[in-house]
C-alpha cells in the first residue's frame, strides 16, 4: 500500500544533477564517505521544499526551519542564506525543472576521524547536499485516501527525541511506520507522550468533527510549513479550528481527515484504525481546503516572482 510519501515514476529522473559540496554532479557520481556524520550517525539536519511555476515555494519559512535546526545540533552550514538560496536555484537549472519537482536540502556534520558520536571528531566542513527529483504525489491517493493505524511508539519532547527538528534520525518514525504496515494501514498515528494524538510518521494530522477543523497543539508533532500554512488559512477563510489534546477515539469518529506535508499538501485519510470516515475522500472541508491551498501555492510563486 502506498503511503503518504507514494510518487508517480517519471523517466526524467534517470538523468539528473545533484548539487554535492559546490559541484553538480551526475547521480551515479553523487556519493559521500562512509565516516560522514550523517551516513554513520543521523547526524544532520535537511528540508524538502516544492518547485512550482518556476518558484520554490514558502522559501522563508523552509529556510528558516532548515537553520534552526541546523543552530539547534550546533551545525556549521560553512554556507550563507544566499549561497544557499543560489544553490537550490542553481540546481534546478541544471536539471532545467521549472515545476512538479521535489527538493531534499541535507546538511551533515561531515567527515569525522572516526565513526562515533563526539561531533569533535569532525573534520571540517560540514556535507551539503541538494537533491532535485521531478515527483508529483499519486494522483489515486487523492481518491483513495489513506489508512493510518495507530502506533505503540510515542512521540517524544524536545529534550529527547525534539519532533521539530527535521533530523536525519528518524528511526523512531520508521518504527511508528513499521508498526502501521504490519496493520495493513499506509502511514502510522502517533500520540504524545500524556497518550493524546499528535502526528503521523512523516505527516502532520487534521480531522473534522461537528463542523470543526481539529489538530493537535503542535507541541510534540512536526513543525510543519505546511501545516502553518493550513491553521492560518482556517483563520482567515472562517473554517472553525481548534488546536488541543485530543484522546485518539476524537479522530477515529470524525467525518473526514487529512494529512499535511510539503510533498502531497493536502492527503486525504479514508480510514483510522478500520474505522472508514464517513465524509468520503476527499471530504467537503478537506476538498476546501485543498483549493486554498493550491491558490496559496500560486499566490506565494506569484510574489516571489514579482520580487
Amino acid at each position: 500500500m502506498p503511503g503518504s510519501q507514494d510518487f508517480a515514476p517519471d523517466p526524467r529522473n534517470a538523468r539528473l544533477k545533484v548539487w554535492l559540496n559546490g559541484e553538480l554532479v551526475p547521480t551515479e557520481a553523487a556519493k559521500v564517505s562512509i565516516f560522514d556524520a550523517g551516513f554513520a550517525l543521523g547526524d544532520g539536519v535537511w528540508e524538502g521544499l516544492r518547485l512550482h511555476r518556476g518558484e520554490l515555494l514558502f522559501l522563508d519559512a523552509h529556510l528558516d526551519r532548515f537553520s534552526a535546526g541546523a543552530a539547534e545540533i550546533v551545525l556549521d552550514l560553512g554556507l550563507s542564506r544566499d549561497e544557499i538560496v543560489a544553490a537550490l536555484r542553481a540546481t534546478v537549472e541544471a536539471n532545467g525543472m521549472v515545476d512538479g519537482a521535489h527538493l531534499r536540502l541535507m546538511a551533515t556534520r561531515g567527515v569525522k576521524r572516526a565513526v562515533n558520536q563526539d561531533p569533535r571528531n569532525a573534520l571540517g566542513a560540514a556535507t551539503i547536499v541538494i537533491v532535485a527529483e521531478y515527483k508529483e504525489p499519486s494522483p489515486t491517493i487523492v481518491t483513495r485516501g489513506l489508512s493510518l493505524a495507530t502506533s505503540s511508539i510515542r512521540c517524544t519532547p524536545p529534550e529527547m527525541f525534539d519532533m521539530r527538528i527535521n533530523s536525519h534520525s528518524r528511526l523512531p518514525l520508521i518504527r511508528a511506520l513499521l508498526d502501521a504496515i504490519r496493520a495493513g494501514a499506509d502511514e502510522a498515528l502517533m500520540l504524545d507522550p500524556h497518550g493524546f494524538v499528535s502526528t503521523c510518521n512523516a505527516t502532520n494530522l487534521f480531522w473534522v468533527r461537528d463542523d470543526q477543523v481539529r489538530t493537535s497543539t503542535g507541541e510534540y508533532c512536526f513543525n510543519g510549513v505546511t501545516r502553518a500554512n493550513v491553521v492560518d488559512l482556517c483563520g482567515r477563510n472562517g473554517i472553525p479550528l481548534r488546536l488541543g489534546d485530543f484522546p485518539v477515539a476524537d479522530p477515529r469518529a470524525a467525518d473526514e481527515a487529512f494529512v499535511t506535508g510539503t510533498f502531497g499538501g493536502l492527503t486525504p485519510v479514508r480510514e483510522i484504525d478500520g474505522q472508514v470516515l464517513p465524509a468520503g475522500t476527499p471530504g467537503p472541508v478537506t476538498a476546501r481546503l485543498r483549493g486554498l491551498y493550491e491558490a496559496l501555492k500560486d499566490q506565494d510563486a506569484d510574489a516571489r516572482r514579482s520580487r
